[in-house]
């Protein structure tokens, strides 16, 4: 983090990158003075209202974060900033965003936790637009011109107001990671799977050691009556970009039993602040992430650690074991909507776990278009994992094998998105192999 001091006393010239929260109400002028090399800028945690109309002289920045700050409308100067890819502005007040916002080259926009009711016909003239995240706002709609966007991959729409998912949006053939929990759309989570969960009181629970934090909530290690450890995930209120924690609670629950899954124990009841949470299956020390989450540059791909290496065995076990769960939580009536390395556990043997429920959406579990669209959309995503995995087998692939599973890779990303296999085809081929 750097300070509005250092800027001013033209300490940090050539800097890349600049951080400032320190209860900015204007904007600072000095960091004009890092035009020559400034590429991401930012702003968030501040108590902004507006950027400078001349912020277009910033001409290499391409990527500006303005969260948590007390905007009520995109600024249009952003339009104008002809390098600009990304833009976060998330939870301020905006309730327009004005074409005049959009810039040309324009890659990740991040409207979560606004006020925001419509979106300009033209960010579907945006072609490079390829992660859109907008729950919690008050949409009613999408701009039809969003089906142009055929580079679009990633969409947040959970916790609006949406009564359909349009059609032109099942048939986006780079679509692969959607959630819409949340909206007046969504088929009701299972009652008789959430009322038959196991209710554990607080009192019953030990809190040892954090094991981690996410955007909607945080995980301990417990004691459960004194002698059984488990995972406590607690749950936070706020919105994340992905849609509300609690919906994801209620996805984890519905899930049920799969090998493939971590074991929800039951819910808590009875917390001193009323805060919602489950008890959960304590994951061994073995398991680690497959990936980490994408950078700013690969902006909708997980990184993997460069001597990340797998045998044959081992990486069709991966595969298999996440296709199952997929096919498992489809017949539950449910997309996971982040099928993504980066939430898969796994260990040397192959074992794996599919965790984060965060963008979880439900959806009718009878056959339909609509039921089919959304399945297949996420066999893109399981598509995307299996060639990473193909990328990094070092032995025990026969090149039969290698041509086989190539021609599946390439069917699960096809652009038509009903002519993907469904998980039930992806699993028996699989198993084949």
């Amino acid at each position: 983090m750097h300070t509005l001091a250092q800027l001013r006393a033209g300490q940090l010239s050539g800097i890349t990158r600049l951080d400032l929260v320190c209860g900015l109400t204007e904007f600072p002028r000095e960091i004009f003075d890092l035009a020559d090399s400034l590429e991401v800028l930012n702003l968030s945690g501040n108590a902004l209202r507006s950027l400078p109309d001349d912020l277009h002289r910033l001409t290499r920045l391409r990527v500006l974060f303005c969260s948590d700050n007390q905007f009520t409308e995109l600024p249009a100067c952003l339009g104008q900033c002809t390098a600009l890819t990304m833009i976060g502005f998330k939870a301020n007040a905006i309730e327009h965003v004005p074409a005049a916002a959009l810039p040309p080259l324009l890659r990740w926009l991040i409207l979560t936790d606004n006020r925001i009711t419509d979106l300009p016909t033209e960010l579907g003239e945006r072609p490079h637009l390829q992660k859109l995240m907008l729950a919690g706002n008050r949409l009613q709609r999408l701009p039809e011109s969003l089906s142009q966007c055929h580079r679009l991959e990633l969409i947040r729409i959970a916790a609006n107001q949406l009564s359909e998912l349009p059609e032109w949006l099942l048939t986006l053939p780079s679509l692969t990671w959607l959630a819409y929990a949340g909206n007046p759309l969504e088929t009701e989570a299972d009652a008789a799977a959430l009322e038959a969960t196991t209710s554990i009181p607080w009192s019953e629970l030990s809190l040892e050691q954090k094991l981690g934090e996410g955007a909607s909530g945080v995980i301990h290690q417990a004691l459960w009556e004194q002698t059984k450890q488990v995972a406590v995930k607690l749950y936070k209120g706020e919105m994340t970009s992905d849609g509300s924690p609690l919906h994801e609670m209620n996805a984890c629950i519905t899930a049920g039993i799969h090998p493939n899954l971590i074991r929800v124990e039951g819910r808590i009841v009875g917390h001193p602040q009323a805060q919602a949470g489950l008890v959960m299956q304590l994951i061994g020390p073995s398991y680690r992430n497959l990936a980490s989450l994408p950078s700013l540059a690969s902006c909708s791909r997980d990184i993997y650690a460069d001597d990340t290496r797998f045998s044959a065995g081992v990486a069709m076990r991966i595969a298999s074991g996440i296709a199952s769960v997929a096919e498992h939580l489809h017949r539950q009536g449910i997309t996971h909507g982040d099928l993504y390395g980066h939430n898969i556990l796994w260990n040397e043997h192959g074992d794996c776990l599919l965790g984060d429920f965060g963008a979880a959406s439900f959806h009718a579990t009878s056959d339909s278009l609509e039921s089919r669209a959304l399945q297949r959309i996420e066999v893109r995503a399981f598509g995307i994992l299996l060639g990473e995995l193909l990328e990094r087998i070092d032995s025990g692939l026969s090149a039969e094998q290698r041509v086989a599973l190539e021609d599946l890779q390439q069917r699960c990303c096809q652009p038509d998105v009903l002519a993907r296999p469904g998980f039930s085809e992806v699993v028996r081929e699989l198993n084949g192999s």
